[in-house]
């Protein structure tokens, strides 16, 4: 997988994490910038952590399904890719936390920052599986999805502090676009090169 594919990749699955974090800005009263760093770093350090853990799980039965490979990654970024959209295209509002009460938005404690930074990631665990199947260098992928999701966090907590919510479908939408269609060219690749 070339650096451009690993690039809207890494843009793809930072969506999430920017969406979570735009409301966090919109939520949090003041100490926008710690806020935003704070955002930052557990988003960023768990979307590196989770490719990285999905490779390695990956990587163990890669020879076993390597015959089907290609459809096995299309098949997971479809599903990811598929998911972030219908989400986006819903009615209802996106979930943001299990309570949505406006004490718990505010709320950055290590447990609640924890829950997001996890729930934000579990789409990079699955990208890291894929990453296992194709020829893929994990450290390069890995440090590319952690500081474009930094990068996007801490953006997101500023745009969230003056913009407010009516960005955050458009960028799960764009996001899983993005990744359904990396995941109908690795198919493509490979059915027809």
């Amino acid at each position: 997988m070339g650096i451009l594919e690993l690039l809207i990749i890494a843009i793809g699955v930072s969506m999430d994490a920017f969406a979570v974090s735009v409301c966090k800005g919109l939520s949090c009263p003041c100490k926008t910038r710690k806020t935003a760093l704070l955002c930052g770093i557990w988003f960023g350090l768990f979307q590196m952590i989770m490719p990285l853990v999905g490779y390695l799980i990956g990587s163990v039965f890669a020879e076993m399904i390597e015959r089907f490979d290609h459809w096995i990654a299309f098949v997971l970024l479809l599903f990811i890719g598929g998911k972030m959209i219908i989400e986006a295209l819903s009615k209802k509002e996106l979930p943001l936390e299990a309570d949505d009460n406006e004490e718990d938005k505010n709320d950055l404690s290590i447990s609640k920052m924890l829950l997001l930074a996890i729930a934000t990631s579990i789409d990079a665990l699955a990208v890291g599986v894929t990453f296992a199947m194709v020829e893929t260098n994990i450290f390069v992928a890995i440090s590319l999805i952690g500081i474009f999701t930094f990068t996007l966090s801490f953006v997101g907590t500023l745009i969230g502090k003056r913009c407010g919510e009516k960005h955050r479908k458009i960028a799960t939408f764009l996001g899983g676009l993005v990744i359904v269609l990396i995941g109908a060219k690795i198919l493509i690749e490979h059915l027809f090169f």
